[in-house]
């Protein structure tokens, strides 16, 4: 098999693999969103997330990765937009960000 047509059959086998890692990365990241919105009492708005960040990490056991960010947006009042973040370091959820909101005195943080 000629050069070319081995170096294109493994570039596509590498796109192949991005987009489906990255289709089972996003399931992550709007299961993530989705959980802390409704832990929060939260509305997750549009039900999705959008990629605003994609980089090489390491993980724990220092493996290159990929590193996720994903964006949402969520809503308190149901009046308003306010936006979130959710961070996937490969599949693993590191961060999952509904922005600051005051406490009740009645909640106790762990």
């Amino acid at each position: 098999m000629p050069v070319f047509e081995t170096l294109s059959l493994m570039v596509i086998a590498v796109l192949g693999w991005l987009w489906l890692d990255s289709f089972k990365a996003h399931e992550a990241g709007i299961n993530a969103a989705r959980s802390a919105c409704e832990s929060e009492n939260l509305q997750l708005l549009d039900e999705t997330v959008f990629l605003n960040s994609l980089r090489m990490a390491r993980n724990d056991d220092g493996q290159v990765v990929l590193r996720r960010v994903y964006q949402f947006e969520y809503s308190d009042t149901g009046d308003n937009r306010r936006r979130g973040s959710v961070m996937l370091l490969g599949h693993k959820v590191i961060v999952v960000n509904v922005g600051l909101r005051p406490v009740s005195s009645d909640r106790t943080l762990h």
